[in-house]
């Protein structure tokens, strides 16, 4: 059909549309249903579970998908060190770290432009020792817990204890000597 076909139709069928009514008190049962389906205050027991469900489900969903990424995300070969080789290891660690810590603390005391360039060459010093821990740590893990390995990583930790002894010494002869100069020429 085309178009003025198509406009004549509607046009003779114009007064033939919409000419039945509904059944009275069609807009209050068609309301009631609108609002039953609303408010599940009557429904049926079965269609509460289904509507329990349904928020039940998707935190269960959620939770799958969380779970799943933090076991995905999780690195396979965890690096050891030697707080995971056994309890004494970890305290002996946790010495040595603290008696590195309390030592860098004197040390960053002591600085000034006399102690500078001491100062910098024992961090130097002291970061070469840390990444050569961090090498020790991956040949741990690989190793699985060799004893050479583990005597290794303690020598490390002592040989950056002593590294910042000796500077704190040699800071120490620095000021001395400074005090000795300054006896010597207040004397003069």
């Amino acid at each position: 059909m085309n178009k003025d076909n198509l406009d004549k139709l509607f046009d003779d069928l114009q007064d033939a549309f919409n000419v039945e009514e509904p059944n009275s008190g069609h807009t209050k049962r068609f309301l009631d249903k609108l609002n039953a389906n609303a408010n599940p205050v009557g429904t049926s027991r079965g269609s509460k579970i289904i509507h329990l469900w349904k928020p039940l489900a998707g935190i269960a969903a959620t939770l799958v998908l969380i779970l799943t990424l933090v076991i995905a995300n999780k690195p396979q070969n965890e690096v050891r060190d030697l707080a995971n080789v056994s309890p004494e290891m970890e305290k002996t660690q946790s010495f040595f770290t603290s008696t590195i810590s309390e030592e860098l603390k004197k040390l960053e005391s002591e600085s000034n432009p006399e102690t500078k360039m001491i100062i910098k060459d024992a961090l130097i010093q002291i970061k070469k020792l840390e990444i050569d821990y961090e090498n020790l740590k991956v040949d741990l893990t690989k190793s699985g817990d060799d004893n050479r390995v583990i005597f290794a990583m303690i020598k490390n930790f002592q040989n950056r204890i002593d590294i910042l002894q000796n500077t704190l010494i040699n800071i120490e002869n620095i000021k001395q000597l400074n005090n000795v100069n300054y006896e010597y020429n207040s004397n003069i």
